[in-house]
């Protein structure tokens, strides 16, 4: 993770948005891990075989293969679950950004939004390449570029307590004139 995401200043109004769309976001993933955590007899199973396009094949063979599909079920239930967690609480932000967005990656290649394929589970509406799927994609890397964990959420305790002391940072921060004249005083 680069420095130069935690210097980012936003206004309020950009900040509570931010915030906002990362813990809808967050509730989102939370929930559907949950209840299909606790529907027993849930599975992605019914998903990945009704899958078109170019990568139905791969999708398909996930479904036919009982043993990965049971790591495929348990990967999605917990991969949804820690992502919600992680975007809610503000905590490892980017990693559940990056997660959710390979989730929802997979979710978009297993059902494109293309002309002309209809698929089993009903849709919300028409779409044309552009699906909630993707949206809900794009948004997460809205949120890994523009981060808030570390002014509301965990991330702000995490990098206290792992982060730089605040003597490096203040370092950091200065002029490099400063810094180097800062530096061989403390060294003289």
């Amino acid at each position: 993770m680069k420095d130069h995401a935690y210097k980012l200043r936003y206004t309020p109004s950009q900040l509570n948005l931010l915030v906002l769309l990362r813990w809808a976001i967050g509730w989102h993933f939370l929930y559907e891990g949950v209840v299909k955590l606790w529907n027993p007899g849930w599975s992605a199973g019914s998903f990945l075989i009704d899958s078109k396009g170019l990568f139905a094949g791969m999708f398909q063979a996930m479904a036919a293969n009982a043993s990965v599909l049971e790591v495929v079920d348990f990967l999605n239930v917990w991969g949804l679950i820690l992502i919600g967690l992680g975007l809610m609480l503000g905590g490892l932000t980017r990693w559940a950004a990056i997660g959710g967005m390979v989730l929802l990656g997979f979710y978009y290649l297993s059902h494109p939004a293309i002309i002309g394929v209809r698929y089993a589970m009903p849709t919300e509406g028409s779409y044309l390449f552009v699906n909630k799927n993707l949206i809900e994609l794009l948004a997460l890397a809205v949120l890994y570029a523009f981060p808030t964990g570390h002014i509301v959420g965990l991330d702000r305790l995490f990098k206290r307590w792992f982060g730089k002391k605040p003597s490096d940072e203040l370092l950091a921060e200065q002029a490099p004139e400063q810094k180097h004249s800062q530096e061989a005083s403390i060294h003289s």
